[in-house]
């Protein structure tokens, strides 16, 4: 009655509440799918480019031993390089770390796996010239499978020079390591890998008679090997190849004093007729549509992905001059949240717009329809409110979650209008007696089909087994859209009905103006 009495102060409020619900749902962030818990840790240690594989041995075993300290760790393996099927090839230098957890009941040392990573990061921080990124085994190999790259957020420049590429990644990587939430931040190696470089003095080489071909053919037998001849065991046959023994392969001194036979026989060292030095070179060229390209990787932890990607967008636009022919493209997980929302714009109209059409043949008018469809805006209303009491940034799950609400959410509108038009028929009740007879006939039917749907997800809702993150933000979405749409739904339609019956609010009954809105509907998707 007070309802009834007080239209406008109603309907104003539930304006109010909708506009609220817009503001707070721009500042939610977001994420492509929540985070998985595997279990376990992995580890990758970023050694120096061209570190020797006895060295990554020594390494990865010292990084054992300080995760076997804590009482968490119940196993630590480790695989370095690629395997004999390079299904993942990694160089000498590259190794990831498999640590396998005890039941979460049992830590001593931290909380949650979040707390267990800073424990773990503040040991192995004692290993000088090594960083250490951190993720899941499962989560690893789903973004490098779906993504190309191991990290949450992949800021990829892309250009020709790859000194420049290495300056503007590492400039990058000190400007956004102070941004909240921002973690494991690593560099591509692509540079750096030393390298013994010979270049050849032609003026010297044609004074002893010499030619380039030989001088690199002896360069090549010393080091690499060639064949000398053949050896037979029984019906096997081998080749015999011949190079300096290993002690002699070494040093850059090796190879300068590798003595070449001149053409009056006497013996020359390299270093006689090339300039035998230390370079530099690429350690790895890593191309995206046929264009070179560097990766700064970056795992998001303690917050949602889309508040880190705004904060590294701004302050790269803000402080980062990349020369001209150079751009910067953000991929990872935040490129498939990108996609995931591009493909929601669509889904999500046409799928209200489907919602609406059946209403109307449901109920046969317009009219009644848009008082339906009022369910849906009023429980978005609680959806997002529950989402950001419960501190989940919205998601795809969410997103599939508010188009399940959608259609659930109309159904205590349809009883509702139905009861009205029953009673509008069959007695002589004013419009207000009957808004107020019809609501409390339907109270216990509307109250019974919200609590069904909703008690159905609170399992999920509740859930901590495994899944049960990609199942929570779902679930949470129907719950809370079903509050507020049963409460609102049970105060606002019947405020808009009396409105409507009062100033006789009528639209036409023609199919062909249903069809007008799907097609003005299905245009505006397509631009």
């Amino acid at each position: 009655v007070w309802c009834l009495s007080h239209k406008k102060t109603l309907l104003t409020s539930a304006m109010v509440m909708l506009l609220l619900t817009g503001v707070l749902f721009s500042r939610m962030g977001g994420e492509f799918v929540p985070t998985l818990d595997d279990g376990d840790f992995v580890i990758q240690p970023v050694l120096k480019t061209g570190t020797s594989l006895s060295k990554t041995i020594e390494i990865t075993t010292q990084i054992e031993k300080i995760l076997a300290t804590f009482p968490e760790v119940e196993q630590t393996v480790s695989r370095i390089g690629a395997a004999e099927v390079p299904t993942d090839p990694m160089s000498m230098e590259e190794s990831d770390v498999i640590i396998k957890l005890k039941p979460k009941k049992t830590w001593t040392t931290a909380a949650s796996k979040d707390e267990l990573a800073d424990a773990f990061k503040a040991k192995l921080i004692a290993i000088p010239g090594v960083e250490f990124e951190f993720t899941q085994p499962i989560e690893m190999r789903f973004n490098e499978l779906i993504t190309g790259t191991r990290s949450d957020l992949a800021i990829k420049i892309f250009g020709e020079d790859l000194d420049i590429l290495s300056s503007k990644a590492a400039q990058i990587k000190k400007l956004i390591e102070h941004v909240e939430g921002a973690a494991d931040i690593s560099v591509e190696k692509v540079a750096g890998l030393p390298q013994m470089s010979v270049k050849l003095n032609r003026a010297a080489i044609a004074r002893y008679g010499l030619s380039a071909d030989e001088v690199n053919y002896a360069i090549e037998a010393a080091f690499a090997g060639k064949k000398a001849g053949v050896v037979f065991e029984g019906e096997r046959r081998f080749d015999l190849v011949v190079r300096n023994a290993e002690v002699e392969r070494n040093e850059i001194a090796d190879l300068a004093n590798t003595y070449i036979t001149a053409s009056d026989g006497m013996k020359i060292p390299i270093d006689q007729v090339a300039e035998v030095s230390y370079t530099k070179g690429p350690a790895k060229i890593s191309r995206d549509d046929t264009k070179r390209r560097i990766v700064i990787g970056v795992n998001v932890r303690n917050r949602d992905l889309e508040s880190v990607v705004v904060d590294v967008q701004a302050l790269i636009s803000a402080n980062i001059k990349l020369p001209p022919g150079y751009a910067v493209e953000y991929g990872g997980q935040f490129e498939n949240l990108q996609n995931a929302t591009k493909r929601l714009t669509i889904v999500v109209p046409i799928a209200l717009l489907l919602i609406f059409i059946l209403l109307y043949f449901a109920l046969g008018t317009i009219k009644e329809a848009m008082l339906v469809f009022t369910a849906v805006p009023l429980s978005a209303v609680g959806g997002v409110l529950f989402l950001y009491l419960r501190d989940l940034p919205f998601s795809i799950s969410a997103g599939v979650g508010f188009i399940a609400l959608f259609g659930i959410a109309v159904l205590n509108g349809i009883v509702l209008i139905e009861e009205f038009r029953e009673l509008k028929n069959t007695t002589d009740m004013n419009t207000n007696e009957r808004v107020i007879a019809g609501t409390i006939m339907r109270l216990r039917p509307v109250l019974l089909t919200a609590m069904a749907a909703a008690l159905g997800f609170l399992p999920m809702a509740l859930s901590t087994l495994a899944g049960a993150e990609v199942q929570r933000p779902l679930a949470t979405v129907v719950i809370g859209g079903l509050f507020t749409a049963t409460i609102l739904t049970l105060f606002v339609i019947p405020v808009l009905y009396s409105i409507f019956e009062e100033r006789s609010f009528k639209l036409a009954k023609k199919p062909m103006m249903v069809l007008a809105l799907l097609g003005i509907g299905l245009s505006l998707n397509a631009q």
